[in-house]
């Protein structure tokens, strides 16, 4: 039997993950994994917490915390939200366990001493006034291709440009923010351009790997690949095991898909065998990596590459990118607090209905969206109208009319045709997912649970029980077949759901546990069921307002102050009588503004990215005139003008009718 691998990119260990990760990461794989364990596979599940990287490193110094701590917060909060969603991981492991520095390092000798990784020396941007290197992150400025003002040293959020620190245009220290200057430094890179035709022989030819991955990333080995820096100065991460390298470290991009191998080989070293994980990553291993579509690159170019490179591992099977999941036709902001965290929705919601609509709402391949009134729509309409209601007035009509217990039965053309619609389902099912299309698999359960609702109605237990009995008891012995097979099927799916239809039915042996074929064998005459209890409790129209705060918690406004505190501010208009820009200073201009009584206030301001002096000059804005003075750049600031701040620009506050200056604002 072959061995497989299936992993999920590894959550960064520096927040709390949020229903678009769960979507696009973490439970296509673990719909994926719990169907082959139950088809007999020889199957592992694994995942770790990336713990390394400039943004861990930088949060840690604004901080003032080792990066350490940073990560020892947020991996139990990670693992655990995503074990309460129901991902069955056979190891959750992390990239600062040293099994995984050993191996990384390992790797990177290999790799060196095959030839494909050279010492080169570059310019590099150190701050002269932090004493240091600046990698990634630590770098802030003008994106060179789109000339987006807030790009990192190594990606541009706006245009999705790879990048370097030296890239950007008007670079300044992340930390103090001053110009860093260019100075000589010694690096390694790897020689991606020496596996340009095997990378497209490979991707060309891969027959597992989805189209939106093949496509995006034949476009970058077309365009030309170019090789790759993999260190960095600075010390958080794993050493670089070469002399003369001290002071850096590997770069994370490097290190984290080895996190795949290293945490297979944790867990063969927690069961006493270890060398088993040489079966999985070192034979005729499959392996499958689940990710988001904004790591194709990595995952589905550099990884590989890495991996031929060493001469001793498998290449990946298939690389399956989920496209993005946005909330209410909008993009997911954590800055603006426009998300769903794992955490947040499970508060208030059993994990089963979100996996259901997270799988079912669009193909991995697509984009989709989540909204509210579609989760509630769903949730009554199919959850509880189709699927609940089909298992509870199953169990009910095997409760009152038969004791509880299967009857025996002589079935008649249409209850066979009902039967083979099961075997049929089940076939189907299983050949959907093991071609890696999950939601599909779920409509096809989901009809199988319509079509047993249909034939429940068409054949009227109720009133056959009167008229002629043994129709009833076929009617519920063939319904009771249907619902074991739902809740069979639904376990890769709806594990908890599958669990309680399971129980219901007096079933003692774990649904997980029993092979894929026993969805469709029938469950004997005369086998006692349990209590009927309804799986899902429909949403009342009442009931939506509350679902809604809790799905969509906005921001919380702060600490309040008190009415005393506000009237110590004292809020003008004022007209902007001079505006001109600071030189040396890309975000600032120095206004000059007429508050009528008070004079004349000189104003530094950090709107310069979205006004011109020319835009601003006699204007009337609103000011906060009574703040302690301070210089910016050499010039004097006495008064801060008032703007509103929104997710792309920044708006001054002006009245909506003419004010002399100096008119107070309250």
């Amino acid at each position: 039997m072959e061995p497989i691998v299936v992993t999920s990119a590894l959550p960064y260990s520096n927040d709390r993950l949020h229903l678009g990760h769960l979507r696009s990461t973490y439970l296509p794989p673990d719909v994926f994994v719990r169907y082959l364990r139950r088809a007999g596979r020889d199957v592992i599940f694994i995942c770790a917490t990336d713990e390394h990287g400039t943004p861990i490193a930088l949060r840690a110094e604004k901080e003032k915390v080792n990066p350490k701590d940073i990560t020892d917060r947020y991996h139990p909060m990670i693992k655990d939200e995503l074990t309460r969603m129901g991902c069955s991981f056979d190891f959750f492991s992390r990239t600062t366990a040293p099994i995984h520095y050993e191996l990384t390092q390992e790797i990177f000798r290999k790799l060196l001493s095959n030839g494909f990784i050279y010492e080169q020396t570059l310019e590099q941007l150190r701050c002269p006034k932090c004493d240091k290197f600046l990698p990634d992150r630590y770098v802030e400025g003008l994106c060179p291709y789109c000339g987006y003002d807030g790009a990192r040293g190594d990606s541009c959020d706006s245009c999705g440009r790879y990048l370097r620190p030296v890239d950007l245009k008007d670079p300044k220290c992340a930390i103090c923010g001053t110009k860093p200057v260019p100075t000589p430094t010694k690096h390694w890179f790897f020689k991606l351009t020496a596996f340009q035709d095997r990378l497209k022989s490979w991707l060309e030819s891969n027959e597992r790997t989805p189209d939106n991955v093949k496509n995006y990333a034949l476009g970058w080995v077309n365009e030309g690949l170019k090789d790759w820096c993999i260190t960095r100065d600075m010390t958080w991460g794993v050493p670089v095991p070469v002399e003369g390298a001290e002071g850096k470290v590997i770069y994370v991009w490097f290190d984290a898909p080895i996190g795949y191998i290293s945490s297979t080989k944790g867990y063969f070293q927690s069961r006493g065998d270890p060398d088993g994980w040489r079966r999985y990553w070192q034979g005729d291993g499959k392996i499958f990596h689940f990710i988001g579509k904004d790591i194709i690159y990595h995952h589905a170019i550099f990884w590989p590459a890495l991996l031929m490179g060493t001469g001793e591992y498998s290449i990946p099977t298939a690389v399956v990118a989920s496209e993005y999941l946005t909330l209410e036709g909008k993009k997911m902001s954590k800055s603006r607090g426009w998300y769903i965290s794992i955490d947040g929705y499970l508060k208030g919601f059993e994990p089963d209905p979100m996996r259901y609509y997270l799988v079912s709402v669009a193909p991995l391949e697509r984009d989709a969206d989540f909204s509210v009134d579609e989760f509630i729509k769903r949730y009554n309409d199919e959850l509880a109208d189709v699927l609940g209601n089909f298992v509870h007035r199953t169990l009910t009509f095997l409760e009152k009319f038969f004791g509880s217990t299967v009857p025996e039965a002589k079935l008649s053309e249409q209850d066979q045709r009902m039967l083979a619609a099961v075997a049929a389902a089940q076939t189907e099912v299983a050949s959907l997912i093991e071609s890696l299309k999950f939601r599909e698999g779920m409509v096809a359960i989901m009809g199988l649970a319509r079509e047993g609702n249909k034939y429940l109605n068409d054949s009227a237990p109720w009133a056959a029980m009167k008229t002629d009995p043994p129709k009833a008891a076929a009617t519920l012995y063939t319904s009771v077949q249907v619902v074991k097979a739902l809740g069979s099927m639904l376990s890769p799916y709806m594990p908890f759901t599958a669990e309680k239809i399971c129980q219901m039915l007096g079933i003692a042996q774990p649904v997980h546990s029993q092979p894929w074929s026993a969805s469709s064998e029938p469950l004997p005459a005369g086998s006692r069921i349990g209590k009927p209890v309804p799986l899902f409790k429909k949403i009342l129209p009442a009931d939506v307002p509350k679902v809604k705060a809790d799905l969509i918690p906005f921001k919380d406004i702060g600490a309040r102050i008190k009415m005393d505190d506000f009237k110590k501010a004292k809020i003008a208009v004022g007209e902007v009588v001079k505006a001109e820009k600071i030189k040396g200073a890309r975000d600032l201009l120095h206004l000059e503004v007429d508050l009528g009584e008070y004079g004349v206030k000189s104003c530094v301001a950090g709107v310069a990215k979205y006004y011109s002096p020319e835009e601003l000059l006699k204007k009337r804005i609103a000011v906060l005139a009574n703040i302690e003075p301070s210089v910016l750049f050499g010039v004097k600031s006495e008064v801060m003008i008032l703007a509103a701040e929104g997710e792309d620009n920044v708006s001054v506050l002006v009245p909506d009718k003419a004010v002399q200056p100096g008119s107070g604002v309250r």
